[in-house]
């Protein structure tokens, strides 16, 4: 059976119209024959997502992302995309943008729900949510830290200018002179050092000899206080504070006039006899010493004693009146 050229021809347009068909829904990452379900989400920002980007869930891809255009005047982007029938999961599941790696890129991730809602069908438009990549983390915490090192480097910009205000050129020479007299300082400290280590090293042995004797003082001290200890330094002490509180409390007797020490210490009456009593005893040894016939008249030859007469001027009648 011959066929006829406009048949053959027909099946070439066919055929290449089939073959175009075929190599758009190529390039466009989809299939004709696929039975997967397209499903919807909706973002403000996409941040670099790309169409024939896969999606994944739980890191196994099962699907593809099929196309990106604005979905109103406001600037929300619409991302269509196709998921595998095999999976069943609820609409009220979450399609998560998250980052792919380092250095940019972006994915969708779905985060399946199962609480029992319709299961996601064609053309549900799912939760969106957008998870904070590498980048952005790295954003949020060098915001205040940028801000504060702006800060600090205004402050210290501020700082110099005051600073340079207040050096003026008496004041720079007068640092400058004594930044000089600083270095002559250190230079003299050097000197010392050396002449200090030379001194040490000189008399090392001395030094070790000094230590030595110090050691053996210690000891010394060491069997000193040890002795003592064991010489009963603590009885004594308490001895001596027994003795201490009973001697105060004898003085504490005295004070108020208890027997009769105190009574001789307090008494002012007895104090006064006692203190007329030396003076008239004090009278009578110096009459005694000025006048002894007064008192003594001895005769050896039985003769009888003569009657004293008291002499003019006598200091004993001055006494007596």
């Amino acid at each position: 059976m011959k066929i006829s050229r406009e048949i053959k021809t027909g099946i070439i347009v066919i055929g290449g119209i089939l073959l175009f068909i075929l190599g758009f829904s190529y390039l466009k990452s989809t299939s004709i024959f696929d039975n997967n379900k397209t499903l919807y989400a909706v973002y403000d920002h996409v941040g670099g997502l790309q169409v024939g980007t896969p999606v994944t869930i739980n890191g196994l891809t099962v699907g593809k992302v099929q196309d990106i255009r604005f979905k109103d005047t406001k600037g929300n982007l619409l991302v269509t995309f196709s998921v595998e029938n095999s999976f069943v999961f609820s609409k009220n599941s979450k399609a998560e943008l998250y980052d792919t790696g380092i250095l940019g890129g972006k994915g969708i991730e779905i985060k399946p729900v199962f609480d029992g809602a319709a299961p996601a069908q064609t053309k549900d438009t799912l939760i969106t949510n957008t998870k904070s990549g590498l980048t952005d983390l790295v954003q949020q915490q060098l915001g205040p830290l940028k801000t504060k090192i702006e800060g600090a480097v205004s402050n210290a910009d501020s700082l110099l200018v005051n600073f340079n205000e207040i050096l003026d050129d008496k004041a720079k020479g007068d640092l400058r002179e004594t930044i000089s007299n600083l270095n002559l300082v250190m230079h003299s400290f050097k000197g010392s050092a050396a002449t200090l280590n030379s001194l040490l090293g000189g008399n090392k042995e001395s030094l070790s000899s000094s230590i030595k004797n110090i050691g053996t003082i210690t000891d010394n001290f060491s069997k000193l206080s040890d002795s003592i200890s064991n010489a009963g330094l603590g009885s004594t002490l308490k001895r001596l504070e027994s003795t201490v509180g009973n001697l105060d409390a004898l003085l504490a007797k005295i004070e108020k006039g208890e027997g009769s020490l105190g009574k001789l210490m307090n008494d002012e009456k007895l104090y006064a006899n006692l203190t007329d009593a030396s003076k008239e005893l004090d009278l009578l040894l110096q009459d005694f010493r000025l006048n002894p016939k007064r008192y003594v008249n001895v005769s050896v030859f039985g003769k009888k004693q003569k009657q004293y007469n008291l002499p003019e001027n006598d200091p004993a009648e001055k006494v007596e009146n």
